[in-house]
């Protein structure tokens, strides 16, 4: 139970029409012989057992530095409501017997966070299971709400998915305080980013609006950096 307490109380999928959504997310430590055990008894569960209107998302933490190096993680999102409504259930018998088989095959959790999602650009209807997240430090929140907005909105893309958000609690000694996640169809598209699929005069606007940002953000730094790939979502 404590593994998953920890695990089960970031990072980030989210797809809901609504702009806003909240989000709970738990990482944890998964040994590569016990992946495809957890990746099912989670399946068969949330199947089964899943909240209306809250969204469960599994993730592979693919690309990640020494200091975040969590093999998985859990991410529920939702509207306030429906995510109320799934911490306000205990899950009776089912979710204890779910709780005692899949900590027999989770090593260890590593941490655990909640948030919002602020805004999104892209069809948020169509799945992009490669998606690289970034943390980031904000010194003045509204500016850099603005400043992200006008980027974002200024800037064309293509067979792509970008949301941002905050941290309200979780956050860690680096002080990420917001997020962001350009989601991608495929590792090509991931690894080549936004300039594979732009012409050079999109590139060229691109690259301005990214200027106007960070003079105008208010004041923000990278923290933190990966690539997570999606397993399952139910």
């Amino acid at each position: 139970m404590k593994k998953l307490s920890v695990l089960l109380i970031l990072l980030f999928a989210i797809n809901l029409n609504a702009q806003e959504a909240y989000f709970t997310s738990y990482n944890f430590i998964v040994e590569p012989s016990q992946e495809s055990t957890v990746v099912k008894l989670i399946s068969d569960y949330f199947t089964a057992h899943k909240t209306e209107g809250v969204t469960v998302s599994l993730w592979e933490n693919h690309f990640n530095d020494s200091g975040n190096n969590f093999t998985h993680m859990i991410v529920f999102s939702g509207s306030l409501d429906a995510m109320g409504n799934q911490y306000s259930d205990d899950g009776g018998a089912e979710w204890m017997l779910f709780m005692t088989r899949i900590n027999q095959h989770v090593k260890d959790g590593f941490s655990s966070s909640m948030g919002r999602r602020l805004a999104s650009w892209g069809d948020m209807e169509t799945q992009y299971p490669i998606q690289n997240y970034y943390i980031v430090e904000v010194e003045n929140s509204d500016a850099f709400r603005s400043a992200y907005d006008k980027y974002q909105s200024s800037a064309v893309r293509k067979g792509w998915m970008n949301m941002y958000g905050t941290f309200t609690t979780g956050v860690g000694p680096d002080g990420g305080s917001h997020w962001a996640i350009t989601a991608h169809k495929d590792f090509k598209s991931a690894m080549g980013g936004s300039n594979a699929v732009l012409t050079e005069a999109e590139k060229k606007a691109r690259d301005k609006a990214w200027n106007t940002f960070r003079e105008t953000n208010g004041g923000a730094k990278l923290v933190r950096s990966g690539t997570r790939v999606m397993l399952g979502q139910w």
